[in-house]
């Protein structure tokens, strides 16, 4: 059995501090084999850069997917042609910088195929995500016997029905860019994992992660405000998806919410057995 843990999106530096602080205590209590998160807010709420990348990198993640922000910082242009485990959505047009499938290996040599995709309900008009998803899946099954697809749109039923379409299809079909964690996870008919939402890895005293006074400003008045990352209150969403090494097919998801006192904990809990130093996640 093989179990990946999929971090929602991570969202500015109160996201990243979750990460660093709790990855490792996750992974040992889980019994995770490969780390996924989502990271297009990780970069102060708005894109991913070259150095947060390898950052998040260096805390153990082992692929990252994004979404509609990716673009949000002008160097990440270069960094994902340049860093195969950043993925942009699969369904961009031919041409676009990057990839939208990556295939990772866990510490034993297993493939693990990441696929990346997303809607196009009240989203940038993008490729068929639905006629992609099946094209990605052929292209990576030959490499891999699990495939986790990362389905990242605004619209519920966009959402649901690209699980039902992917059912039996796929080891998992997780959703992300709405930031609210849905309570939905369920396997789907011949052994795909499914949520609607996985939710987001930051500050939850906020809109979705932005300053809720900038946020409030936008629809009392309708005026353009500064959208800026919140701080308060962070929290880490996330799924853990076990699945059979030999069929591909998912038997559970289970759907964490842990506060920052519940990751701190987590750690030092961890950490207690090869050292005394401090953890923060503030």
């Amino acid at each position: 059995m093989s179990r990946i843990l999929f971090i929602g999106d991570i969202f500015g530096r109160p996201g990243r501090a979750l990460v660093r602080a709790g990855l490792a205590a996750l992974v040992e209590q889980h019994g995770v084999d490969l780390v996924i998160a989502n990271v297009e807010n990780a970069a102060g709420g708005f894109g991913v850069t070259r150095d947060i990348g390898d950052e998040i990198l260096g805390f153990g993640v082992d692929v990252m997917t994004s979404g509609n922000h990716v673009w949000d910082k002008k160097e990440a242009v270069d960094y994902i042609g340049a860093e195969p485990r950043l993925l942009r959505p699969a369904n961009y047009p031919a041409g676009v910088p990057g990839a939208g499938a990556f295939v990772a290996r866990t510490a034993d040599g297993r493939g693990v195929g990441v696929i990346n995709l997303m809607g196009r309900v009240f989203m940038n008009s993008l490729d068929d995500p639905f006629a992609v998803a099946r094209r990605e899946i052929e292209a990576v099954r030959a490499r891999a016997r699990l495939i986790f697809v990362d389905f990242h749109a605004e619209a519920t039923s966009e959402k649901v029905a690209m699980g039902w379409h992917l059912a039996g299809s796929v080891t998992a079909v997780v959703g992300t860019h709405t930031h609210v964690q849905t309570a939905d996870e369920q396997i789907l008919p011949g052994g795909t994992a499914y949520i609607t939402d996985v939710g987001m890895t930051g500050p939850h005293d906020s809109i979705i992660g932005i300053d809720k006074e900038a946020g409030l400003e936008r629809f009392l008045t309708g005026m353009p405000a500064k959208f800026e990352p919140a701080t308060a209150n962070p929290k880490l969403h996330a799924v853990v998806i076990t699945a059979d090494d030999q069929t591909g097919k998912a038997t559970a998801i289970e759907r964490l919410s842990l506060t920052a006192d519940e990751v701190a904990e987590l750690a030092r809990s961890n950490r207690r057995r090869d050292t005394t130093q401090p953890v923060s996640v503030r």
